[in-house]
């Protein structure tokens, strides 16, 4: 049976309409806000009740709304941000479509108050009052500062189908912050006061210096983010990036602080996920995800907006450009690290070179044990040394038994010591402690110097071909028929490696020489763990993964071993060069290397000065 075809009313098309903008009352205070921030204002007073289900009310202190168009403002398609094709293609409002205030009318009782700046100071205030999409008062006078309110009262009242779905008050109050939080990191010019069911939940002033802006951070995003994030800043060409991003050894376990935004919106982009996801990819723990607020400037007819209802997804023009700039900004600035490491630092050795990574045996040690090398460092070792310890022989191989008292006035000052401090020892063969300027540094040995090989290794594997060391006693390794025949294909790759792997017949191989930074390494297990990892990544036969993975295998079997002792110059050689080498936070699995207690929470934990 065939149906005549009718123009929908326009209450039923607004209700539509509000389907598509309006999904829950966090819907309602996102719009409402992202208005009074384009009008302008200084300063946003939002008062929630019932978790907006009863009553939302958002007063700013903009430009506000003449007279003659406040009627206007509630009519569909109606907005002072665009007025021809040019501006929708470089829009830099967060709202043009014009489509929020009549949708959020049409399911809810609205009542809009605005007055627009006097010179004379003369001026009035007026109101007006829609319910379900009516007009059922005004316009009339009011009283009101300067700026526009808009209290929205009994949502979905009209379409209980839509207002079953709601979920308790606390839940969408909960969605309310997550949703201001989102806004107002992008504005930090704007002071907020939130209050919920009459009590005041939150007050943000007006961030503009370094300090007040990082206890602005503190108070969205908590103590751990504002400390411990790292700044990030770049520029190239029309495309600016800058924010905080957490270290990768503090990611976090779900994805619920990654903001960003391009041109002060809030987006979620596939394209700018990759981009991110690429840049940790070298250094984050698996299934751990990525912290970070980040902005992206660039000129507003390179990115269209008009591409979701909610405005939360964007298309580039340049897309590619835009993903290579944010992934190499971010690696750049991961490379760093909290010790601000110098990029590019020459640690690895020569191509061709045959100079082990071992550090100086001493005599009771078996020779099979790996180690790392002093290398370059014993200079900067003895002259630290002498820095802390005056009239200390460095080359008599003496260490002093205990630190100096931070008192004591031939204490080099705080300039002259380096980030990571002097080691004072080692803690159950794990852990190397050593004191700072600032504080107690904690180091995983064993993690510390799998960063430092796998660096030198990624180093040597760019510049050319590892160099070989051949084994003494080849090993034979049992594989199966499709490992053997997968091995062989990747013998030119291998041989880059330093790794030298023959075919003995069907379900045969032999390991002939592995590369000569890890001159000590256990050849057989190495040999295992290295099947293992090129199984895994066979099925994609992508030579990039496939290439982290054999890396990290390898650094990890070269690293310095739990329970291994350390001089006292081996350990200040390990510390030198975690100093000198990219991305020396973490491990090659994500983990931190290294922790810093602050003399003051040391004196916390004593109670000292209380």
């Amino acid at each position: 049976m065939s149906r005549r075809i009718r123009v929908l009313p326009e209450l039923l098309i607004s209700q539509i309409a509000a389907g598509e903008v309006i999904e829950r009352p966090a819907s309602v205070v996102k719009e409402l806000i992202e208005n009074s921030l384009d009008a302008g204002c200084t300063h946003l007073d939002i008062a929630i009740e019932q978790g907006g289900i009863k009553r939302i009310r958002v007063r700013d202190d903009g430009c506000g709304i003449p007279h003659d168009q406040l009627a206007l403002a509630l009519t569909r398609h109606a907005t002072s941000k665009v007025t021809d094709l040019a501006d929708l293609e470089a829009v830099t409002t967060l709202g043009f479509r014009g489509e929020a205030l009549p949708s959020i009318a049409a399911v809810s009782r609205l009542t809009l108050v605005s007055r627009v700046p006097d010179p004379a100071g003369e001026g009035m205030a007026w109101s007006l009052a829609v319910s379900g999409g009516e007009l059922s008062e005004g316009p009339r006078p009011a009283a009101h500062p300067v700026g526009t309110s808009v209290e929205v009262c009994d949502l979905f009242y009209n379409t209980p189908a839509r207002r079953k779905f709601l979920r308790t008050p606390r839940t969408e109050f909960e969605q309310i912050e997550q949703t201001i939080r989102r806004l107002l990191l992008a504005h930090p010019a704007v002071a907020c006061e939130l209050r919920h069911d009459g009590r005041l939940i939150q007050r943000l002033a007006v961030a503009d210096h370094p300090e007040s802006l990082r206890m602005r951070l503190e108070q969205l995003l908590g103590a751990a983010f504002a400390e411990q994030s790292l700044r990030v800043e770049s520029v190239a060409g029309e495309l600016a990036l800058s924010g905080w991003v957490l270290p990768p050894a503090l990611a976090r376990s779900q994805p619920d602080q990654q903001f960003f935004y391009v041109n002060g919106r809030l987006v979620r982009d596939r394209l700018l996920a990759h981009a991110i996801r690429q840049a940790f990819a070298d250094c984050l723990h698996h299934s751990r995800h990525p912290a970070y607020v980040l902005f992206l400037e660039l000129s507003p007819d390179q990115v269209d907006v008009n591409v979701h209802p909610a405005k939360y997804e964007v298309r580039f023009r340049a897309s590619r450009q835009v993903h290579d700039f944010i992934r190499q900004a971010l690696v750049r600035r991961l490379a760093q690290g909290r010790l601000g490491v110098p990029i590019g630092s020459p640690l690895a050795p020569a191509p061709g070179t045959t100079t082990s990574s071992a550090l100086p045996r001493p005599a009771h040690r078996p020779l099979a044990q790996p180690a790392c090398s002093v290398g370059d460092a014993q200079p900067l070792y003895q002259v630290s040394l002498a820095l802390q310890h005056p009239g200390l022989d460095p080359s008599a191989g003496n260490a002093p038994e205990s630190a100096p008292d931070r008192s004591a006035p031939d204490r080099p000052t705080p300039a002259e010591l380096p980030p990571l401090g002097f080691a004072l020892g080692q803690l159950n063969g794990v852990y190397l402690l050593a004191e700072a300027a600032d504080g107690l540094i904690l180091v995983d040995i064993h993690a510390g110097h799998e960063r430092i090989l796998y660096e030198q290794l990624k180093s040597a594997w760019k510049s050319g071909r590892l160099a070989s060391q051949p084994l003494l006693i080849p090993h034979r390794l049992r594989v199966t028929p499709h490992e053997a025949e997968y091995i062989e294909a990747q013998r030119p790759t291998l041989d880059r490696l330093g790794l030298i792997i023959d075919r003995l017949g069907r379900d045969s191989l032999v390991l002939r020489a592995v590369p000569a930074l890890l001159e000590a390494v256990d050849a057989e297990r190495l040999g295992r763990d290295l099947l293992a990892d090129l199984s895994a990544e066979a099925a994609s036969q992508r030579i990039e993964a496939m290439l982290d993975r054999v890396l990290a295998t390898l650094a990890c079997h070269g690293a310095v071993r739990a329970r291994r002792r350390l001089t006292r110059d081996e350990m200040n050689a390990l510390l030198r060069q975690m100093e000198q080498t990219e991305r020396s936070d973490q491990c090659n699995h994500g983990r931190p290397t290294w922790i810093k207690l602050s003399y003051a929470e040391l004196d916390r934990l004593f109670m000292r000065g209380r």
